[in-house]
């Protein structure tokens, strides 16, 4: 992945923000959207291209655009920004490879401490049970 030619191929689009602004909410389009042609770029290889469709399947469009929008702050610049790294972000999580989990066996010692905890509990519980009165006697 080519990061700065990524950062070319990104568009944006905006329009009018919700939350804090007062007036200036009303008429300023402050909220950002990045979008990503993920198909035509230039900057992904096809196995790239090919995992981001599988892994972020939940922020393509139907056209196969990748679409992050960011609309905290009051500026159109700092939200076009932000959007920005979000998706640069978000294609880094997609093409972070999880370590495979090594098989291990649970230690002896977890083992007992368990097994004690769970008898402790049930004398606990037992001592709580009520005395038949034709038991006693």
């Amino acid at each position: 992945m080519n990061t700065e030619q990524l950062k070319n191929e990104i568009s944006f689009r905006t329009s009018r923000s919700s939350g804090a602004g007062g007036q200036n909410v009303n008429k300023v389009e402050t909220k950002a959207e990045a979008l990503l042609d993920v198909q035509a770029s230039m900057a992904l290889s096809e196995s790239e291209k090919a995992l981001i469709l599988e892994k972020l399947a939940a922020h393509i469009s139907s056209e196969g655009i990748l679409a992050v929008s960011n609309q905290t702050e009051r500026s159109q610049l700092m939200n076009k920004h932000l959007a920005e790294e979000k998706l640069l972000r978000l294609l880094e999580k997609a093409f972070h490879k999880q370590k495979k989990r090594k098989i291990t066996r649970v230690p002896q010692a977890v083992i007992a401490k368990r097994l004690k905890n769970k008898r402790l509990h049930s004398e606990k519980k037992a001592g709580r049970m009520r005395v038949d009165s034709e038991a006693v006697s």
